[in-house]
């Protein structure tokens, strides 16, 4: 078990890990604990620099921390999504866009937009943000799962390896620590929480398998960005929370 912990912690971040670690199914476990750590520390610091800084710097310095330890990789993904499934690409097109480090002008594009939306979500959160980021976070990692379970691989590389030692089993424990963390903030949220998470993966899933005949990793991490994205919105909307 502390094996799938760690693998967790080195999937999901640029932590060092000395350790033997498990796969990546079977790490991900641990995705919704890890996410929710992450969200936990976002929401610390917005607590604990309220009244010294103003909200929409510490939001933005937030931000930064996530892509630092993380090391941007749900950010790589959805800027090379954003530069490949572009209108009437054929599949092969699509990964071969896919397979390249660089990033084009759509890609900077869309992730510049990602982030400033993500930004005003996050500074004008109005509830506590410690449940509220932990939720987001928690959530956003066991879409990642949700998705890949439910969706033929495209491919080879990261994503096929992932698949291939994830079991239903690890899944389904996955969205059940997914569901027990929308609920943190409360049930109206988890409601709205849960329901635009499901949306999205099963949107992504029909989109995805549409274009590309299924995902690979970097459809995994731009689907779990605009999840969370999603999520962080939903805690500005009073209707949803109150």
């Amino acid at each position: 078990m502390i094996r799938r912990f760690l693998g967790a912690v080195q999937f999901l971040t640029i932590i060092p890990v000395r350790s033997q670690t498990a796969v990546p199914g079977q790490s991900a476990l641990f995705f919704p604990v890890v996410g929710a750590a992450l969200g936990i520390a976002g929401g610390l610091a917005l607590d604990a620099t309220r009244g010294y800084l103003p909200f929409a710097l510490t939001s933005i310095l937030v931000l930064a921390f996530w892509t630092l330890i993380t090391g941007g990789l749900h950010d790589d993904g959805f800027a090379d999504v954003a530069d490949a499934v572009r209108a009437w690409r054929t599949p092969e097109h699509i990964q071969r866009i896919l397979k390249d480090s660089r990033i084009g002008a759509h890609g900077a594009i869309a992730l510049i937009l990602l982030t400033l939306i993500r930004w005003q979500a996050l500074g004008s959160i109005t509830v506590p943000p410690v449940p509220a980021l932990a939720a987001c976070l928690a959530i956003s990692r066991t879409v990642i799962v949700a998705l890949l379970w439910i969706t033929p691989v495209a491919g080879e590389g990261s994503a096929l390896t992932f698949s291939q030692s994830l079991t239903s089993t690890t899944a389904i424990l996955v969205l059940c620590q997914g569901v027990a963390f929308a609920f943190w903030p409360g049930a109206l949220a988890a409601s709205w929480l849960l329901g635009i998470s499901t949306l999205t993966v099963l949107l992504a899933r029909i989109w995805f398998t549409k274009r590309m005949g299924g995902v690979n990793g970097d459809c995994l991490g731009a689907t779990s960005q605009v999840a969370e994205t999603l999520c962080l919105i939903v805690f500005t909307c009073q209707p949803c929370i109150s």
